[in-house]
């Protein structure tokens, strides 16, 4: 927990000051001092009345907030979900183009620097099964595919949808996979954005490609049913129309 914000709490008894206004300031604090003690001290081996002591209140004063832990994972979740349902509403009212596409990843990309900051991504990832299990964790599973949905075309092959959909990915990898390594979070970002528009540019050209097969294909196709010189007329001609037709053709040459 920041050593100046902790200084700013005023303890009582049964009430949580933060020296900031707003119950919605509270719970912040309560969720960052959680937090900070379930991953120093594991989730399971954390208890609600650590987390009180922690804070220097009762268990009373924290159940009017927060009654369980998962309550406090719960609201963890939902801040996420809801930092993710506005930028798929941003994105509901953009053209649904590779421009949109990136200009959709860069900015998830900034959400989760954000969440990685405050140690949720982190908290997330050691606690997957629990996450899973939570009502909240199935929503934000949902959401995924809403994600997975806006990015891919289910009209496309599921290579392409493929390549779409691991663009978003290459912004968790940044962290999973880089976090140990040397880079800046920066450039760990931009990394992952540098991957993420190859892999659309990569589905972009690949639609061209299919596309421009299909449309020869479709144009092959027709070429041989009209054939050389124009359509062709299969089965016998009706009311002796053939007939007439060569008659008329032989009388010409006479």
């Amino acid at each position: 927990m920041n050593e100046q914000h902790a200084a700013r709490v005023v303890r009582g008894r049964n009430r949580i000051h933060t020296g900031e206004s707003g119950a919605e300031d509270v719970r912040a604090h309560i969720q960052r001092v959680a937090l900070d003690l379930f991953i120093e001290e594991g989730y399971d081996k954390t208890s609600l009345r650590e987390i009180a002591e922690k804070l220097g209140v009762t268990k009373a004063a924290l159940y009017y907030h927060f009654p369980t832990k998962d309550d406090i994972v719960a609201s963890l979740i939902e801040q996420r979900i809801r930092a993710v349902d506005a930028l798929l509403d941003w994105a509901s009212t953009q053209p649904r183009d590779s421009a949109t596409r990136l200009q959709f990843i860069q900015r998830y990309s900034v959400l989760h620097d954000e969440f990685v900051h405050g140690n949720v991504i982190r908290f997330f990832e050691r606690n997957q099964t629990l996450v899973n299990t939570l009502p909240a964790g199935m929503r934000l599973r949902e959401q995924m595919g809403r994600i997975f949905d806006f990015l891919s075309d289910p009209e496309e092959s599921l290579a392409q949808q493929l390549r779409r959909t691991m663009a978003i990915f290459s912004v968790h990898a940044s962290w999973f996979l880089l976090r140990e390594r040397p880079g800046t979070p920066q450039e760990r970002r931009e990394a992952a954005l540098e991957v993420a528009a190859e892999l659309l540019r990569a589905a972009d050209a690949h639609s061209e490609v299919e596309a421009h097969l299909a449309d020869t294909l479709v144009d092959q196709v027709g070429a041989d049913l009209l054939g050389e010189d124009g359509p062709r007329e299969d089965g016998p001609r009706e009311d002796g129309q053939g007939q007439a037709e060569a008659e008329e053709l032989d009388a010409g040459h006479r």
